[in-house]
């Protein structure tokens, strides 16, 4: 393997596991939406719960999924990265470190692979869009 296939290989891995591992960290919260009374979540930007729950689900869940495909990603990591930001300084503002740390590393990871954009072994590299 020449050196650029280890590195597309490592950022296929990188992205198959970060957006892995925010799907299920996304997905339990549709019970949240579809649960019963009513929906009790953070509403940083006085949107409602129900908007901001549902802007959750769409970055944590609906970019995930176009993350780990490799599909549009630098524009999929967008939303990724306001919600751990989010996540991070509002929802976690009063926590110590140790509870805002999980935000600020998926933060990092979907930073690195905005920076990096898809790869070779991405729907976008496929179609020669990666670079």
């Amino acid at each position: 393997m020449k050196n650029n296939s280890i590195s597309d290989l490592g950022l296929f891995l990188v992205r198959l596991l970060a957006g892995g591992m925010m799907l299920t960290h996304g997905l339990p919260k549709f019970d949240r939406l579809f649960g019963e009374g009513p929906v009790k979540f953070a509403d940083p930007f006085g949107l409602g719960p129900e908007i901001s729950l549902g802007l959750v689900l769409f970055a944590e869940v609906g970019c995930s999924i176009l993350v780990m495909l490799g599909f549009k990603t630098r524009w999929a990591t967008l939303p990724l990265l306001f919600t751990m930001l989010v996540a991070a300084l509002y929802a976690h503002a009063a926590d110590p470190f140790g509870k805002k740390e999980l935000s600020l590393l998926f933060f990092t990871l979907f930073l690195s692979i905005l920076i990096s954009g898809g790869g070779r072994y991405s729907l976008d590299g496929w179609k020669g869009k990666s670079k």
